[in-house]
């Protein structure tokens, strides 16, 4: 009977520390789909076409706010130039503000931006794809494709590892 209780504890530990420990499968590309006029596909070579920024280190932070670690040396490419000719069903420019994006990692994690965050408020300045993290390239990075915000007060909520999709919706 020891022996029955030892092997279902191993098991147990077992379970729950393999449970935390989830890796994600980084990406290679991007599907850009939804209200959209065609969709896209942006593959790491794409991304890398883009002008590259430095964003230096960066603390991620949980939502309350503790330290979850520090991407070091980061240098990245701005979603909105990644974006800027998306293909939306538009009549009018006064209807971009109808418009959503939804940033989805490949274990499923989800991430809304409006599309007035990225392309018409400081935001959009901040928001990235790293293309780079202290000396590594997106095509080895662990987390690729990753995206952060810089200027998020708790940057944790908005740090998408493995991005495979965004969703573009529109509120009716």
């Amino acid at each position: 009977m020891m022996r029955l209780q030892i092997l279902v504890s191993v098991f147990l530990a077992f379970v729950v520390c393999t449970g935390h420990a989830q890796k994600i499968e980084p990406t290679q590309k991007v599907a850009v789909t939804g209200a959209v006029e065609r969709a896209l596909e942006i593959d790491v070579s794409k991304i890398l076409s883009y002008p590259t920024h430095g964003i230096g280190d960066l603390l991620i932070t949980s939502h309350n706010g503790e330290p979850r670690g520090t991407k070091k040396n980061l240098k990245g490419v701005l979603v909105k130039d990644m974006l800027a000719e998306l293909p939306l069903k538009v009549d009018s420019p006064k209807e971009l503000s109808e418009f959503y994006l939804v940033f989805v990692a490949s274990d499923g994690y989800k991430v809304v931006f409006s599309w007035n965050e990225l392309f018409n408020s400081p935001t959009g300045e901040h928001a990235f794809i790293v293309t780079e993290e202290n000396g590594v390239s997106i095509d080895k990075m662990e987390d690729r494709i990753l995206m952060v915000v810089d200027s998020d007060l708790r940057t944790g909520s908005r740090h998408v590892k493995s991005l495979s999709k965004i969703i573009v919706g529109r509120a009716q």
